[in-house]
């Protein structure tokens, strides 16, 4: 099952950021951001698209209500604000830094079409990322419409294997190495914290997983 929050199997930035093409390289900057510093705003001008270089950025939008959705929590080698390849003229989404060490690479939607014009790989890459975006979309919404909490958690769980998981050779337990705060994933799953921590501790208790601050270890299940 594709994962629905995280697009590392789409690294534009192993081929994609500008400064590995002679034609852009002379012209072509990172910008740094701290942690809470916006990217974008919605309402503002569709211009660019752009690469993480490093660090972690939210992209959501805030309801009538002002409170908070976040849509997506991506990592170095990930693309957004990709809309603006496609004719979005203002942002319907904000993105914001969420680490203190976050670079940026930005690219005029100009030089996006001339990269994917004369780089069909890279321009596949590109219409698989938009594709899967829309999939994963829709697939949390039915997550947060249909599921309780603990389902979801679980099913996160699962795909967060996916990613960045392993195997331990020792134990048979699944082992995940991954970028997120306990924040960060009650943010994505629609979940308040203390929930989180309630459900993590319960399954904990159940000896089905160990839950440290930037690993999981899902037990191997007796025979």
């Amino acid at each position: 099952m594709n994962s629905i929050w995280f697009f590392e199997e789409v690294n534009l930035f192993k081929i994609l950021c500008p400064h590995k093409f002679k034609a852009y390289k002379n012209s072509h900057e990172f910008d740094a951001y701290k942690k809470s510093d916006y990217i974008y705003f919605e309402e503002d001008s569709a211009n660019k698209v752009y690469l993480i270089e490093k660090g972690k950025v939210k992209i959501g939008y805030y309801t009538e209500d002002g409170e908070e959705i976040i849509k997506a929590i991506l990592t170095r080698g990930e693309l957004f604000g990709e809309k603006a390849i496609l004719g979005e003229d203002k942002r319907t989404e904000f993105a914001q830094s969420i680490d203190n060490q976050t670079s940026i690479c930005p690219v005029g939607v100009q030089t996006m079409h001339d990269l994917m014009r004369d780089n069909q790989r890279f321009s596949f890459k590109v219409y698989k990322l938009i594709g899967l975006k829309l999939k994963r979309l829709e697939r949390r919404l039915q997550l947060l419409l249909f599921k309780d909490a603990k389902t979801r958690l679980v099913e996160f769980l699962d795909e967060l294997c996916q990613e960045f998981g392993y195997d331990c050779e020792e134990t048979g337990d699944h082992v995940i190495n991954h970028p997120y705060t306990q924040k960060d994933i009650a943010s994505l799953i629609g979940i308040s914290r203390p929930t989180l921590n309630v459900l993590l501790n319960e399954m904990q208790e159940e000896r089905l997983l160990e839950f440290k601050r930037k690993q999981i270890r899902i037990y191997k299940k007796s025979a």
